[in-house]
């Protein structure tokens, strides 16, 4: 092992060390859905509402073995799993390449603008990334060396990342254009029917799990792709699609988008080609998402796996420089999400907090439990998905009964599907939401929702009786 891989290693542990010690000092809440992944986890199962399960049983692992549902045991993967994805880009890099190139991917991708954010927030972008990094680097090898080993290793590998997020498949996607116009990428037939067919070994009880429940989660994909509204059927969101192309030089880091843009149109060798298109039509077709209906800044950063070593190595051999001026900025963000997480409520602008969606959460679901017990409530209910979030994973203990207001239709969320309040159901109960209380209301009053992601929301409690819920 030459120098360069101990200091890499050396870096990639300095920073996730930095990482663990700013979150467990971290003043924010959970947000609604890390409380979701860590409440999926109670019920161990093949799927769930809106994800394929993974990140649920990593929770309730770490979360069992530790005996905590603090919020620095339910992140505290987030930070080693980026350290993961990290190391694995530096093999994978020195594969490739060569040492010198796989020291900066290393760094580069450890300092990512959305590496740090997600080093703080447990998401399944987090869970599935080093599994895709893995896929990717075991095809590749495969194919190089003509072995079928490695070919069945991709496909566990991305596989178990399609298990955390269905954007793994885009792996495919990659991977069959890299075989279409990379003609050295060209996995043999055999490689490629043990590659697919590990692949499905690993997301058949997921697959099976959604025929099983009505589709659950593929209707939820769908439900988020929307490109034919049934209202005005299709139309183009241009705005949507300049605000998620910009939020790329966040996500990826402003000099670093931009390259991966000039990069991509002046590959040098096959490799640089094989990154490209493992890299740029993911970007392309969030992009056309984004337009045709909406797309969230994260929904492409399976993109930057590749996009990483191919802007990284485009940098060495072009403008060096320009690394160095990206490394700067990016470490900047680095440096300044954990002091922000730390300070919490102080850190403001014009007397509104930065970090106002992670605060007070906590705080009024310690109202609203309060008022429960004091009421003599038989239980909790809900139709605020926020609330409910929060307030499962408050009542851990089991203190009180928490259910979600039923309704005449399909769940819109997790909490509608499984804890939905049946109709025989003791009252009074303790309604929790945010709007008018009911005019059945035996007694209600507002709750303080501070400066923090309930500020200037008209939440409230009301004592109800199970027969009110129904009629309003």
């Amino acid at each position: 092992m030459t120098r360069s891989a101990p200091l890499a290693f050396g870096f990639i542990l300095l920073v996730t060390l930095v990482r663990l010690i700013a979150l467990w000092f971290d003043k924010t809440d959970l947000f609604v859905d890390e409380s979701q992944y860590w409440l999926w986890g109670q019920d161990l199962d093949f799927g769930y509402y809106s994800k394929p399960p993974l990140i649920a049983w990593i929770l309730r692992l770490v979360t069992e073995l530790t005996g905590s549902v603090d919020s620095f045991w339910v992140r505290f993967p987030a930070p080693i799993f980026h350290a993961a994805t990290a190391s694995v880009l530096f093999f994978f890099s020195r594969q490739l390449f060569d040492e010198r190139a796989a020291f900066w991917v290393a760094v580069t991708y450890i300092t990512l603008p959305m590496t740090s954010l997600g080093s703080y927030l447990i998401s399944t972008d987090t869970i599935m990334l080093p599994f895709f990094a893995l896929g990717l680097w075991a095809y590749v090898h495969a194919i190089k060396t003509k072995t079928l080993l490695f070919a069945g290793l991709a496909g566990l590998a991305i596989g178990v990342g399609f298990m955390a997020k269905y954007a793994a498949v885009y792996f495919l996607m990659g991977a069959g254009l890299a075989a279409i116009f990379v003609p050295t990428m060209r996995p043999s037939i055999k490689q490629t029917v043990l590659f697919m067919l590990a692949f499905a070994v690993v997301i058949s009880p997921n697959v099976i799990w959604n025929i099983q429940n009505d589709l659950t989660t593929v209707s939820h994909t769908m439900e988020n792709v929307n490109w034919v509204k049934e209202d005005v059927g299709l139309s183009l969101n241009y705005t949507g699609m300049l605000e998620f192309f910009t939020s790329q030089l966040l996500v990826f880091g402003p000099v670093l988008f931009i390259v991966l843009i000039i990069a991509i149109w002046r590959p040098i060798y096959p490799e640089y080609r094989l990154l490209a298109w493992h890299s740029w039509p993911i970007i392309a077709l969030v992009v056309i998402q984004a337009l045709l209906a909406r797309a969230y800044a994260n929904w492409a950063v399976a993109a930057y796996i590749a996009g990483s070593l191919l802007v990284v190595v485009w940098l060495l051999d072009k403008r060096p420089v320009w690394l160095r001026v990206s490394l700067v900025i990016n470490a900047a963000i680095a440096l300044l999400l954990p002091i922000l997480i730390v300070m919490g409520p102080i850190a403001a602008i014009k007397g509104k907090p930065i970090l106002a969606r992670y605060l007070g959460r906590t705080d009024v679901s310690d109202q609203i439990m309060a008022r429960a017990i004091d009421q003599n409530a038989t239980a909790i209910v809900s139709d605020s998905r926020a609330m409910m979030a929060d307030l499962f994973v408050q009542n851990f203990k089991g203190e009180m009964v928490l259910f979600s207001r039923a309704y005449d239709r399909p769940p819109r969320s997790y909490y509608e599907q499984v804890f939905s309040i049946p109709a025989n159901h003791p009252s009074p109960v303790l309604f929790a939401s945010i709007g008018t209380p009911p005019g059945c209301a035996i007694h209600s009053e507002p709750l303080n929702t501070g400066v923090g992601a309930f500020a200037n929301k008209p939440a409230y409690t009301a004592l109800v009786t199970t027969e009110c819920l129904a009629m309003e």
